[in-house]
């Protein structure tokens, strides 16, 4: 597949962990950036999808649905095409967007503490929430090892449509 690739700049980092304050949220954390990686995550979505990364919803959509109806699911991990779209099964209960498309920021180690300016987002691609509920389902345990204390509803990167499929915003 011909994934999308984003570079990410110190602007974006910078905005990212301004914005972190008003939008931090107490759930279960695989590291210290999850928030980080989060918001930048939607930046990336938002440079691909609408063509200016400052058109994001970070801060504005705290509780709901990241895009409208477009849900972006990233992790700060070493790119690879044997990663996961994942959702967590809670979560997919409780939201049910019309499609979950994964964000990949590929940084050097899966233990990163940081994300460097000029580090890529790479767009893998997206699943339906149809396709995320008849996925695969199980615990991927934690990036140190162990249990996660959740299932999620995993589908394989070289699996999900390409985010140029995506219906285009009105």
């Amino acid at each position: 597949m011909d994934y999308k690739r984003i570079k990410i700049t110190q602007e974006m980092i910078d905005e990212a962990i301004a914005l972190t304050p008003q939008t931090k949220v107490d759930r279960t954390r695989a590291s210290k950036i999850d928030t980080l990686t989060g918001h930048i995550g939607e930046f990336i979505f938002a440079q691909y999808y609408l063509g200016d990364w400052h058109k994001h919803q970070v801060g504005k959509n705290k509780g709901e649905i990241d895009f409208g109806n477009i849900e972006i699911k990233t992790s700060a991990f070493p790119f690879s095409s044997r990663l996961n779209l994942l959702v967590r099964e809670d979560y997919a209960e409780k939201r049910k967007p019309d499609f979950y498309v994964q964000i990949i920021i590929d940084v050097k180690d899966r233990n990163a503490a940081a994300i460097p300016a000029g580090t890529e987002g790479v767009l893998c691609g997206f699943a339906t929430h149809s396709e995320i509920e008849h996925a695969e389902k199980r615990d991927f345990g934690s990036k140190a090892g162990w249990s996660s204390g959740y299932k999620c509803y995993a589908i394989p990167v070289t699996e999900l449509h390409s985010v140029d499929e995506l219906p285009k915003p009105s």
